[in-house]
């Protein structure tokens, strides 16, 4: 399989993106800012396929970011790749969205820290345990920013909750802490998770795919908005 074929969707943050993987060699396409990912992923994948002169039955699995994040951007990422994955009889590959932000991170320690609105932020502490191989030190949370912990020694920190949540952001750096605020979950970073997985045979039926959620609740009451100083 050194010559493997991955396409890679990640549209759990309004950053969405799409990926190629073929051979070691990474395309990847943005999702437009201000259009649904429902309306732009699927135009976007044929663009790569197009340019990676592939057809879809021509690709060896689908990874898809299975979240935290956006509930309505999981649910895209999730059915689109399904929906591909049924249509060529392919293998799916669930990837953490964290996880992909610590392989962006390059560090071998790291603190992934992803907005989760309402004053929340999901947060995973990661080790690098090979190249493209990120082991989840713990358990994911979600949790408000005061309630972050950090783990022993230092690394790097990255997410976008870090910008979200100054405070937070101080806290960490003044533990010594590398910033890097401006990481999102990204699609490249999955195809190259996603990989060493396929090569060891952990793609699953598209039936089973689904997106992880890590908290059941996604919106809060008017009058707990109000009760937190918040607007109805």
């Amino acid at each position: 399989m050194a010559d493997m074929r991955i396409l890679a969707l990640e549209t759990s943050t309004e950053h969405g993106s799409c990926a190629l993987w073929c051979a070691g060699e990474v395309l990847q396409r943005a999702c437009p800012a201000g259009q649904a990912h429902s309306e732009t992923l699927l135009p976007l994948l044929a663009e790569l396929l197009a340019e990676g002169q592939l057809s879809l039955p021509q690709i060896d699995a689908i990874a898809f970011g299975c979240g935290p994040g956006a509930f309505t951007g999981l649910r895209v990422a999730c059915g689109v790749a399904q929906g591909l994955a049924v249509a060529a009889d392919l293998p799916v590959l669930p990837v953490v969205s964290l996880e992909a932000m610590a392989a962006a991170s390059g560090a071998e320690n790291v603190l992934s820290l992803l907005d989760a609105r309402m004053h929340e932020v999901y947060c995973a502490h990661y080790r690098r345990v090979a190249a493209d191989d990120y082991q989840l030190i713990g358990d994911i949370h979600v949790l408000p920013p005061q309630a972050v912990g950090l783990p022993a020694g230092t690394g790097a920190a990255c997410g976008n909750a870090l910008r979200a949540y100054p405070e937070l952001q101080q806290r960490i750096a003044q533990q010594g802490w590398v910033m890097q605020p401006d990481i999102l979950p990204e699609a490249r970073w999955l195809a190259h998770l996603a990989v060493p997985r396929l090569r060891a045979g952990a793609g699953i039926d598209a039936a089973d795919a689904a997106p992880l959620y890590i908290r059941d609740k996604v919106a809060k009451t008017v009058a707990e908005r109000l009760r937190e100083g918040g607007k109805a």
